[in-house]
């Protein structure tokens, strides 16, 4: 009878596919990361500012969720949150395009302007969406920009974009290009004035973007393994007639070869653009330095 108790065969358990787990639960409520696939609870991640726990992958964010990170409880006050953007090429299917944006992502365009304060220290503030039309830039988006460098020169406080964003919007042509010109030359302005110009880049920032408002900061950062560049990687390799190393046009890359000052993670970067502020305060004591 022991010898029958001791001898039966353990049952074996089957592990689960990933892709089965995420099948049977109900969608939004737990997110896999592209890197190392692990599978976590959306709450979870939300909570780690959306950073894997696992491998540290920087999820996008919204400019929502971007904002409650950085700013102040409460001290966000939004500019130009009406403006919205016509179709002057009357490009087929654009407006309903842009409904649909509106109604997903509850914004009116693909960034966020406005001011706010940073462990007490103003700011005025652009968080660019790329759940909104890529982010891509069009008139409004950069209308909305220039207005918020304005803003900035005006009051005299810093100026500080997070883009994201697969670069200018072809629905609207030359339109779209013509806000490279127009952003740059308002940042030129408020350089003049000795503004002082901080630019976060986050996945992606690519196109017109990067070639223009994106790079002209007075500090560029960028978040760990964000995709940074004007063309995209095969375009580039067609032209030249080289391949291109693996970690081409990403974040880790641009810092090596002098285009970025830091590479910033997430957790951190309320710190940063806190201890930048504070340096180019007048009279600062920067005594939370030592911390």
């Amino acid at each position: 009878m022991l010898k029958d108790i001791f001898s039966k065969k353990k049952k074996k358990y089957a592990s689960v596919p990933a892709e089965k787990v995420m099948q049977d639960v109900p969608e939004g409520i737990m997110t896999k990361c592209p890197d190392c696939k692990k599978i976590m609870l959306t709450k979870e991640l939300d909570k780690n500012l959306r950073v894997c726990i696992n491998c540290g992958h920087h999820f996008q964010m919204n400019a929502k969720q971007r904002i409650k990170s950085i700013l102040d409880d409460q001290s966000f006050e939004e500019f130009n949150q009406d403006m919205i953007s016509e179709n002057p090429l009357q490009f087929p299917g654009y407006m309903e395009k842009l409904e649909s944006d509106r109604k997903k992502t509850a914004l009116n365009e693909a960034v966020v302007t406005g001011k706010g304060t940073i462990e007490g220290l103003p700011a005025v503030v652009a968080v660019m969406d790329s759940t909104f039309r890529m982010g891509s830039m069009g008139s409004v988006v950069g209308e909305k920009i220039t207005l918020a460098i304005e803003k900035a020169r005006e009051e005299k406080i810093p100026f500080i974009i997070f883009t994201a964003s697969g670069g200018a919007r072809m629905q609207e042509g030359l339109l779209s290009l013509m806000q490279m010109a127009k952003t740059s030359s308002a940042l030129k302005l408020f350089s003049e004035e000795s503004g002082l110009m901080i630019s976060v880049m986050t996945h992606p920032t690519t196109g017109g973007v990067s070639a223009s408002f994106a790079s002209l900061g007075d500090y560029n950062l960028a978040e760990p393994g964000a995709l940074i560049g004007f063309a995209g990687r095969r375009i580039i390799e067609q032209t030249i007639r080289e391949e291109l190393p693996e970690d081409f046009q990403t974040a880790e890359f641009l810092l090596k070869h002098g285009q970025l000052d830091s590479v910033v993670h997430r957790a951190d970067m309320k710190k940063t653009l806190r201890l930048i502020l504070d340096i180019h305060q007048k009279g600062g004591d920067h005594e939370w330095l030592e911390n």
